[in-house]
């Protein structure tokens, strides 16, 4: 089992930069895939990105491909999303999840963190 704790967010202007990260405990964590969803007020969770237990293959949702970095550090328990270039469309919380199932749907995941809010003014 895993746990999954987010860290990172805030509030922002639009053009800047945040680094999301997602703290694991728990024996699965080096070989989980993980994600990043966001879901703004009103609307269904979406993918974001995610990232292959190895870090060999990543994957980005087409609104953020360009100016969203996924990454992990196994040694750390931790994945990481570096986001650039904010607009006040990425405005949502944030969520990292862990899953065996490499993919990009939500119920393709089995663990969830609580979230951290992104806010991006423009």
């Amino acid at each position: 089992q895993v746990q999954l704790v987010e860290s990172g967010g805030g509030l922002v202007q639009a053009g800047g930069s945040l680094r999301l990260s997602c703290a694991a405990s728990g024996r699965t964590f080096s070989t989980d895939h993980m994600g990043w969803f966001r879901q703004a007020p009103g609307k269904e969770r979406e993918f974001v990105a995610a990232i292959s237990w190895s870090s060999i293959t990543t994957h980005y949702a087409d609104s953020v491909k360009g100016r969203f970095t996924i990454s992990r550090d196994n040694a750390k328990n931790t994945v990481y999303l570096q986001m650039n270039s904010l607009k006040p469309e990425d405005t949502a919380v944030y969520y990292c999840a862990a899953t065996k199932n490499w993919g990009s749907r939500v119920d393709s995941y089995n663990y969830w963190g609580q979230g951290t809010q992104v806010t991006v003014s423009s």
